[in-house]
This record gives C-alpha cells, structure tokens and sequence, in this order.
C-alpha cells in the first residue's frame, strides 16, 4: 500500500513524497534485531562482547560511544563489539549505502546540468557543497561532493538522476537487505534527521565493507582535497573552481587509514566508519554517538590500535555477513579517483590537515516516511527507471540541438 505523506521543509511550501507503507510484520525502529541475529548470537547480546586470548591487549579504556565494533575486513570476523545491533539514527554514514547503491550507475565522466527542481527538499541547516541550478557537473564532481563535503546537495543531484528521491530510497533498502543489513530503516538518502531513520553500528560496518570493494568508491572516501566546480564570473564567461577537504579527521592522521565515513546530526550525534591497513591486514571500525563529538575519532583510533594489536589473540565474537547480490561490473567509463589532481597545486596535500567536520543539519523536522522493501517497490522502480531514462535521454537531445543551432523536439 502506498502512503502520500505531506512534509514540511523549514519555511518552503509543503511538498508531496509518495513512500510505501511499512509492512505490519516489520520491526519498529528500536526493537531488537529478530530470532537467529545476523552475524552471531552474541551480536545480539547487550554490551561488551569479546573473547581475549593468551597475549591479547585489554580494550581501550574509557568507550562512551553507545555502540561499536572492530572486525576484519578480509576475513569478516568481529574482533570485539559493544552493542552492535542498537539501533541508532545514523547521520551521514547513511551515505556509504547511499553510494554503494548508486555510484555504480552512472559512469565518474558523464556530464549533468542541475535543474532547481533537484536541489530542493534538502533538511534546514543540511551541509552543502556548494551546487548551483542550471550549471553543468560531471558525475565524479558530485561523488567528491558527497564523499569530501558531506553534501546533502550533490546527494539529492544524483538521487534525482537516479529517479527521485522516492525511488532512491526504495534503492537504498533493497541494497540493505541484500548486505544482510537488517537494522536499517531508511527515510532520506542523506543521512539527515528523519524520524524512524536508524542503522547499527554492525550494518554500517557491512556497508563500509561493501563499498571498499569498488575501487571508485574507495578513490573517493580516500581523497583528501578537490578542485569542485565553481560559478561562472560573469565578466569574463570563465567557470572558476574552490578547494575542498575531506571532514574526515583520522584521514591523513591515523596511519594506513583508508576512510571511509564521519557524521554529525543532532540527533545521531557524532558517528564514524573507518578503514585502515597495516601488514596487509585491513580492520573496520564503527563508532556511534560518543559522550562527545571529538570522541568519535579518538575512540574509533583507540580501537583500530586495539584491533591491530589482538589480531590473533582473540576468538572472533561474530562474522560480517556476506553480499547477497550478484557480482557487480564496474562501469567501462568509470574510473577510480585516488590519484586524480586534488588540490590547488595539483597534488593530494599529504601534509595538510584535514578540514574541522560540518554538521549534516539541525533537529529533525520532518514527518516519518515507511521503509520501503524490495518487493513493494518492484513494479515502482521498473517503472522509474524506465522514465528516467527516457527524461534523460530527452535532456541530452535537447542540449545537443541547443548547441548545434536547432530547436528541441
């Protein structure tokens, strides 16, 4: 059943989201996960779960995060976790399974010119990159967007050239269930404070995992500075450019870090996903909502030192679950963007430090949305995309006919 809700957005005029009704044998927010937890029993079970061995190092002292957990990336066993399966409003580590769904979908060098239409519906006080209307963006601009600024902005350009907001997060929680990700109840792409939104500490490690095995994914949540797109000076006609930073404070401080994702909502607090390397052994740490914000990156260093140190000296508590989905092609026109030009001088900036993290926006002001499954949305998405397409392909006629003197059919 289809549900029209009727949404608020600061002071802009009410706007119509059509979302599917939450099945009534669906979990509720908050209760805890069903009989026979993903991952391992003891994933279930409230507080600190580990099982040291001889020689193992004793976990960090002073945690505050509400939830955590360290595993392995290669192999997928959980070295240690503290209430994995909480519940808790994620923040913009919603957008690792943001980018996991769509990133594969349109190639890193197509070209997209926003329309006003799709910058709208963005949550007050979101944080933005900087997008303008009726300006041209390649694909892998906006994906440094989402990944270095945390752009709410350049998330809703790219869920709009997916088929709308609507059908994005229909996306979005099918590719959760295929991770296993059983937690997750998405509301918006970005990550923003909606109510009934939540994740885990464990799903949003899932999706980490997932993502990394992209190389484009992991290009992007490894840059540290960009060159983005800027206005066009309208006395010259030339298009000029802003640096911008990765808000991920371990990000060229934590060594061997890789990534991948920091957040701050109100009501989320702060939360984080990192990976790091070190001795070809590649550790995921996830911290949710810390006594403080700072916290969650000297909680979630803390415990890769931990994790790296006990590796082998303790029995894992539990295992990541594998990707239910079919192996997944990379695009032929896509490319990873590790090693693309990335600040003002043409280079990565090793030395720089990172940029101080923005809030992802205010207090939750929105109505909840029903999370949508695969099945309620199979014939909605069939058709979307069919549509999308089509409006697509009309928009690159109708440029070309510009360009060339003509008049769009």
């Amino acid at each position: 059943m289809l549900i029209i809700r009727r949404i608020l957005h600061g002071s802009s005029a009410a706007a119509l989201l059509l979302v599917p009704a939450l099945p009534a044998s669906a979990a509720a927010p908050g209760d805890a996960p069903p009989p026979g937890v993903v991952g391992g029993e003891r994933l279930g079970a409230a507080g600190v779960q580990v099982a040291p061995g001889p020689g193992a190092p004793p976990l960090p002292k002073d945690l505050t995060g509400k939830s955590w957990l360290i595993a392995d990336a290669g192999t997928g066993q959980v070295l240690a976790a503290f209430n994995a399966h909480a519940q808790l409003p994620p923040a913009s580590t919603l957008k690792m399974l943001f980018a996991d769904t769509v990133l594969p979908r349109f190639p890193a060098s197509d070209v997209h010119k926003v329309a006003w239409a799709e910058l709208q519906g963005m949550g007050a006080g979101s944080s933005l990159v900087g997008i303008k209307e009726d300006l041209e963006y390649k694909v892998e601009d906006l994906w440094r967007g989402v990944f270095l600024s945390s752009g709410n902005d350049a998330v809703h350009v790219l869920a709009n050239m997916n088929g709308g907001v609507a059908k994005t997060v229909a996306d979005m929680q099918a590719r959760a269930d295929q991770l296993q990700a059983r937690d997750t109840h998405v509301v918006s792409p970005d990550g923003y404070d909606m109510d009934g939104q939540v994740t885990s500490a464990y799903d949003l490690t899932l999706f980490a995992r997932a993502g990394l095995r992209d190389p484009e994914f992991r290009g992007y949540c490894a840059t540290r500075w960009a060159q983005f797109p800027g206005a066009v000076d309208q006395k010259t006609g030339q298009r000029g450019s802003f640096g911008i930073a990765n808000t991920d404070r371990l990000l060229g401080s934590y060594p061997g870090l890789i990534g991948v994702k920091n957040g701050y909502t109100t009501n989320a607090g702060a939360t984080y996903t990192g990976a790091a390397e070190r001795d070809g052994r590649t550790l995921l740490v996830t911290v949710m909502h810390p006594a403080d914000s700072p916290k969650v990156y000297t909680e979630a260093a803390a415990l890769l030192d931990w994790g790296f140190a006990a590796a082998g000296k303790v029995t894992p508590v539990g295992a990541l679950a594998e990707d239910r989905a079919p192996e997944r092609a990379p695009s032929a026109a896509a490319r990873p963007v590790a090693d693309a030009p990335a600040g003002p001088g043409g280079s990565t900036a090793p030395g720089a430090p990172a940029a101080p993290p923005v809030p992802d926006g205010g207090p939750a002001a929105h109505a909840a949305a029903g999370g949508p499954g695969p099945a309620t949305w199979s014939a909605v998405g069939l058709c979307a995309a069919v549509a999308a397409a089509g409006l697509l392909r009309l928009r690159t006629l109708r440029r070309r006919a510009a360009r060339a003197g003509g008049r769009p059919g």
